[in-house]
Order: structure tokens, then C-alpha cells, then sequence
């Protein structure tokens, strides 16, 4: 999966850190996939609840879109949080 992250300057002129930050991942539909997402955000934010988010599935139920919505302190959080995920086994895309 090649998806080219934005930069620190683009995401501090988007938005006013700290603040509600937008994820959008699309994988494979499945548990383990979305615990390890889940898990990401929790481990790169410190925080000890999950944070809110939605689950849709695909029309054919092979993929899973996910839809995060965490208070972020900084773009660098952002950035790690795309590169983690980006390693992720199942990831199909993210934006």
C-alpha cells in the first residue's frame, strides 16, 4: 500500500492543534484488524479509552471501513499514527 502522508506544514495550516482529527482506514473486514487499529491511535495518543470511532462494511463484506475521530496534540501525532498504520497487515487504504 503506497500512500504518501502530509506534511507537519500542511496539517498545522488545516488545523488548529491541538484538535478532532479525521482517519479514514479501509482494510480487511475483520476483528483483528480493527483491534490493531484501534490499538495505534490508543498506544500514540496515551490514552487509556478507545477513542470514538465508526465501523461500515463494505457491500461483499471483504473490507471494512473505519472512520477515527481523536483529539490529536500535534501533526507530528498525526504523521505517527498514519506510519503505524501503514504497517499494518490487511490495510487496503487510508486518507
Amino acid at each position: 500500500v503506497k500512500t504518501s502522508l502530509p506534511t507537519v506544514e500542511l496539517l498545522e495550516k488545516a488545523h488548529a492543534f491541538p484538535c478532532q482529527y479525521l482517519f479514514k482506514i479501509i482494510g480487511k473486514a475483520d476483528q483483528a484488524f480493527l483491534a490493531m487499529v484501534v490499538a495505534v491511535v490508543r498506544e500514540e495518543l496515551l490514552i487509556e479509552v478507545d477513542p470514538p470511532f465508526r465501523v461500515r462494511e463494505a457491500v461483499g463484506g471483504r473490507h471494512v471501513s473505519i472512520t477515527l475521530a481523536p483529539v490529536v496534540q500535534s501533526a507530528c501525532q498525526v504523521i505517527a499514527i498514519y506510519r503505524r498504520v501503514g504497517l499494518l497487515n490487511g490495510l487496503v487504504v487510508m486518507f
